[in-house]
């Protein structure tokens, strides 16, 4: 836990050593440009429509009057300007923030990224579910519970690093921390609390490859994807394994292994789809990236970003035809899958021959319906469903089959040492 706290330490620095968050009172870059421009334009318009005011009467009055009434006026108005008094930007710029009881439950949320962390859940259900074991309420809700605080806890932490940069974003510029709705202390307070509450619920009620696969997820999103999406574009595959990582919780949580090659078919879906679907979303974000300083493909390669979305696109058709190999699935499962895949894999092809605006959007809309049909179709043609009574049967079964095979082995050596005695 120690290591954890040090590294949120060391990363935090990393990232945000330019700029001073301070606990209660803070105030970002942007904004603060923001309003010192709007401040600044304010004057400049009450100065200039003051001149042409003056100008404009003088003009109407003899050149006596007018020498006579315009110099004591621009010295007015350059008086006045002189009197205005500059703190007043200082004023806004700096505010206290307090905590709105009533929106507390709705901030909460939105740091945690409310909809993302569903979407996680979801699928570390779906894992859960399509494992080859008994279904056992009490499991399935921890473990949905604590995937889930892990995943707000993951959330949370990287809205705490992103705060001047989301700033520049206007997909991410009304995020609470940017608005002020709380303060990064109340972030580091909400993760710990809800990433503590979720590895102990994920260990104590779960098993513990499960709550080290949370662990190690939560790391990987925090400490690794979130610096490097400043650095390099390789942050694109490590999101994916981050996204891929959920429905092998779902599965260890189920058996309490992953070993088996039907347990990475999940997560092989899950990884492939992400490049189609985040590449498509940034294509349209590419000015929102460049002005944040982030690496994405989008940006920095737009031909490879229009061929990683081709290319993994195809895999996931083809990881579909793995899953009643494994023994995962019925092959109804790949035939009814076959049409949806190839659509999406039109759209992907699309993207990459036009990579416009409309074909990209189109292939981010068709992947939010993609997968959880996808889900869906898995769950329906799951080749085995086990119950408890059915477990139950088989483990007697194969315990009294042992025993016979105990007594057989008894039987042989009794006769071989009969044998032996006898000569």
């Amino acid at each position: 836990m120690l290591f954890i706290f040090h590294s949120i330490r060391v990363s935090r620095n990393a990232c945000l050593s330019p700029f001073k968050l301070a606990i209660s009172t803070y105030s970002t870059e942007a904004l603060s440009n923001v309003k010192e421009f709007c401040y600044t334009q304010r004057r400049q318009c009450a100065s200039d429509a003051r001149r042409a005011k003056i100008i404009s009467s003088n003009l109407m009055g003899s050149v006596k009057q007018r020498n006579n009434s315009v110099s004591p006026a621009v010295i007015s108005t350059d008086d006045e300007n002189r009197k205005e008094p500059c703190s007043t930007y200082g004023e806004e710029e700096w505010r206290q923030i307090k905590l709105d009881s009533n929106k507390l439950r709705k901030h909460c949320f939105m740091l945690s990224k409310i909809r993302l962390t569903s979407l996680v859940v979801v699928t570390t259900m779906a894992g859960y579910v399509i494992a080859p074991g008994p279904f056992d309420v009490s499991t399935f809700a921890a473990c949905s519970v604590g995937t889930g605080l892990v995943s707000a806890t993951a959330n949370a932490i990287n809205q705490f690093f992103e705060v001047p940069f989301d700033a520049q974003m206007s997909r991410t510029k009304n995020r609470v921390l940017v608005r002020g709705h709380l303060t990064p202390g109340h972030a580091i307070m909400f993760a710990i609390i809800s990433g503590t509450s979720g590895l102990l619920l994920l260990y104590s009620q779960v098993n513990g490859l499960t709550a080290a696969l949370g662990a190690t997820n939560l790391i990987l999103y925090t400490l690794i994807y979130t610096p490097m999406k400043r650095i390099s574009i390789l942050n694109t595959w490590v999101g994916s394994i981050v996204g891929a990582i959920p429905p092998l919780m779902g599965w260890a949580a189920c058996v309490g292994d992953v070993l088996s090659p039907g347990a990475w078919i999940m997560s092989g879906l899950l990884y492939a789809w992400q490049f189609p679907h985040f590449n498509a979303l940034s294509w349209n974000l590419r000015p929102d990236y460049s002005r944040a300083g982030y690496r994405m493909m989008a940006v920095t390669d737009p031909k490879l970003c229009r061929q990683t979305a081709l290319r993994y696109t195809a895999a996931l058709m083809g990881i579909c035809y793995l899953a009643p190999v494994f023994n995962v699935t019925t092959w109804w499962f790949a035939l009814t899958s076959t049409p949806l895949n190839a659509y999406f894999l039109y759209l992907a092809w699309k993207f990459h021959r036009h990579s416009d605006s409309k074909s990209s959007r189109k292939l981010f809309h068709v992947s939010l319906i993609h997968l959880p049909v996808l889900m869906v179709l898995i769950l329906v043609n799951k080749k085995h469903w086990y119950h408890n009574d059915e477990v139950l049967k088989d483990t007697l079964l194969q315990e009294k089959e042992k025993k016979k095979e105990k007594e057989k082995g008894n039987d042989t050596f009794a006769i071989i040492t009969k044998l032996i005695a006898s000569t």
